[in-house]
């Protein structure tokens, strides 16, 4: 077996990244930079669509765009979910030196993504009218949401894979490729943003065309490099199919996580709901405080990513003390970095908030709640840096327990309580500091507590 990971990690060197080996520091901090990078960049088209349909078509396509992250996170995490799970199969077996599986799980996860990206297409496009009136999005706001939601998406298929090559590459510590892909989407998304609505004055369902177009053509750079030949990773296409056992595995490690991603999906949406309800206004300036807000997401996105695929590699070869070690270095790092993000944001809140509509309204709705939670930060990555170890030690059960509990159950019941006894807009943004501080508590004591690092072998 140590002869097969030995000749992996020659033949793959300049293709994949071994974790097992090496400064644990520095390893993770050149796993984390790309995905940094690209996360800034998806992060920015996202915003771009946000801030070119605020200035060119107005109020009202902007509520429609910014409000569309919470509905689309809720149908596309579960399978995203599933996608981490594959990742940490893929990443274990890496660590082992396990060829034939890594094959394996690869040609299966792909599998999944495409039968997922279809399934998505048909129920986003039939249901898009049914779920934007069950979030009681305001009538003015309606025919656009509808278009923009549509037109999305029919790309579903393409975003769904993007995650999928994605997990592929990272799991075997490949985060640049991924980032000079989404590089090249964000620009081409951008350009056609401009096009379409600028130059050519589309409709709002122009910005979701531009985004469809630019994944798909990440996804055919990611597909291009996976087939090729000569590597651990190769994709065959007559071997896309779903292997049993693999898929068993990936089930296993990959469905508390979807699960996990789906339930804080349908707290959200039962946020922005009770947000539909004040308005058009208060739609835009939720909306445009999550994309503002994403920004601090980036380090936690980065150093989870580089925690997972660290632990995974490093329990997959038995090497429990650099797991501890890394996982320490990611859950402060994404904390510190994120913390300092709020402080900005809190301090800048209504300039930033401003370069997306000047409607005295929006600002002052978003400076509001950006002003509420920004200092809270550090308690967001400390809860998805412990979720993020304990998916890559294959413990993925635990938070999808918690974020079910605290994130789901107690932030939907808090918001009714609130609701009724008070209506007032301003307890709803309070939900989040509340809940992130609860699940912090409770992580803690399962980190400090736990013995996570043999949960492969519990598993097995």
């Amino acid at each position: 077996m140590q002869h097969v990971k030995n000749t992996v990690q020659k033949d793959h060197a300049f293709h994949t990244g071994d974790m097992t080996s090496g400064n644990p520091y520095i390893l993770m901090l050149e796993f984390a930079f790309p995905v940094f990078l690209s996360q800034v960049f998806q992060q920015l088209y996202n915003t771009a669509d946000a801030f070119i349909v605020g200035r060119f078509l107005g109020t009202n396509a902007l509520a429609a765009v910014t409000s569309s992250g919470t509905l689309i996170f809720l149908m596309v995490s579960f399978f995203a979910g599933i996608a981490t799970g594959g990742g940490v199969v893929i990443s274990r077996y890496f660590g082992a030196g396990d060829e034939e599986r890594v094959s394996l799980a690869i040609h299966t996860i792909l599998a999944f993504g495409i039968a997922s990206g279809i399934f998505l297409t048909v129920m986003g496009v039939a249901f898009t009218p049914a779920l934007l009136t069950w979030m009681q999005t305001d009538p003015e706001v309606m025919p656009e949401a509808v278009s923009y939601f549509r037109y999305y998406f029919l790309g579903s298929l393409a975003l769904v894979l993007y995650n999928i090559c994605r997990s592929i590459m990272n799991a075997l510590g490949d985060s640049r490729r991924p980032l000079y892909y989404l590089v090249f989407s964000s620009i081409l998304n951008v350009v056609l943003d401009l096009f379409f609505i600028a130059g050519l004055r589309q409709g709002v369902w122009a910005a979701a065309a531009a985004t469809v177009i630019s994944q798909a053509a990440s996804v055919v750079l990611c597909l291009a490099h996976l087939l090729r030949k000569g590597n651990i990773y190769t994709v065959e296409l007559k071997k896309i199919r779903f292997h049993r056992g693999i898929l068993k595995e990936i089930v296993r490690y990959g469905l508390p996580s979807g699960v996990q991603n789906s339930v804080i999906g349908f707290a959200n949406v039962i946020v922005q709901s009770q947000i539909n309800s004040f308005g058009k206004l208060a739609m835009a300036a939720y909306g445009v405080h999550a994309k503002i807000e994403g920004f601090a997401f980036l380090p936690i996105v980065s150093f989870n990513m580089a925690s997972t695929t660290f632990i995974s590699q490093n329990l997959g070869a038995k090497e429990y003390g650099r797991a501890k070690k890394g996982s320490r270095f990611s859950i402060l790092s994404a904390m510190a970095l994120a913390e300092v993000i709020g402080v900005f944001y809190y301090i800048f809140a209504p300039q930033l908030i401003g370069m997306f509509d000047k409607t005295p309204g929006v600002i002052e709705l978003g400076v509001r709640q950006a002003r509420t939670v920004a200092l809270f930060y550090f308690l967001l990555a400390f809860s998805h840096s412990i979720a993020a170890v304990c998916s890559g030690a294959g413990k993925a059960f635990v938070p999808m327990c918690v974020m079910l509990s605290v994130w789901c159950v107690l932030r939907i019941s808090y918001i009714i309580a609130v609701m009724r006894l008070v209506g007032e807009i301003g307890y709803i943004y309070w939900a989040y500091p509340i809940t992130w501080a609860i699940s912090s508590v409770i992580y803690l004591i399962y980190y400090l507590c736990s013995d996570w690092v043999h949960g492969f072998e519990r598993a097995v």
